[in-house]
């Protein structure tokens, strides 16, 4: 069977509560877990971004020669970026001096372009119609420029900006509520407004990480990064293993 054809539903999930409750607390998992292996453990930016690179080219890989939306393999492949993302995005910022505006800057271009060479060449960037390996490249791909431009966007309005931790949370909590009575109330594109909102819970998630995490004279919580993370893995597990697992309806 030809691979360009053979999907007839969506392999990514349902956008329901549920989705956008997952997303969260994996941006989040992203942002401890990226910094519990290239701070606590020592590794440094570089070596653990080569680390979770090499494991989310193998988790997209594997959910691309997959058939059929597979909850576990999706979130799996979700987390992978969130914690390259994250390593990636500090990387950037610190080790090569590009800085938050600047790295947040870049990288916003960068899911600009994606999103514009994928609608120019399939048409639509709408996600229900990811259902062959063509869409799904995209599909990952702008999903790896957004985790990392969250990242880079969430250390911006916290440390640059001068928000702090839970000033961040109230300022991307409350975009995506706007985004939410928008997507009620208004006429804009669902899937413009889908995008908005899967950009803005990566900065959530990274402010939310940093605030568990960073020391109490920095306004964080002073949480284990490894105890954290683990905690948010069993959520994430226990909500997929609980909630429906269907499909996004197919656009074709």
């Amino acid at each position: 069977m030809d691979p360009s054809t053979r999907h007839t539903v969506s392999k990514v999930p349902a956008l329901t509560l549920g989705f956008w409750i997952i997303k969260i607390l994996a941006t989040t998992l992203g942002e401890t877990g990226g910094d519990a292996l290239s701070m606590s453990a020592g590794l440094g930016y570089l070596l653990s971004t080569a680390l979770f690179a090499a494991i989310f080219i193998a988790a997209v890989a594997a959910q691309i020669r997959a058939r059929e939306f597979q909850p576990w393999l999706y979130w799996f492949a979700i987390l992978a970026s969130t914690t390259v993302g994250t390593t990636l995005a500090d990387f950037a910022d610190r080790s090569l001096g590009i800085g938050y505006a600047g790295g947040a800057s870049t990288l916003l271009a960068l899911l600009l372009v994606v999103l514009a060479l994928w609608r120019w060449t399939l048409g639509s960037i709408n996600v229900k119609s990811v259902c062959d390996w063509r869409t799904e490249g995209f599909y990952w791909l702008a999903i790896m420029c957004s985790q990392t431009l969250g990242t880079a966007l969430g250390d911006w309005t916290a440390d640059s900006a001068g928000l702090g931790y839970l000033g961040a949370i109230v300022v991307f909590g409350g975009a995506l509520l706007m985004v939410l009575a928008a997507w009620r109330w208004s006429r804009l594109s669902t899937t413009a407004l889908f995008w908005v909102a899967f950009v803005l819970t990566r900065p959530l998630g990274a402010v939310v990480g940093d605030f568990l995490d960073k020391p109490l004279a920095q306004g964080g919580l002073d949480l284990s990064r490894v105890a954290a993370s683990a905690i948010l893995l069993v959520s994430i597990a226990v909500l997929i293993a609980v909630l429906p697992k269907r499909a996004a309806d197919s656009a074709h």
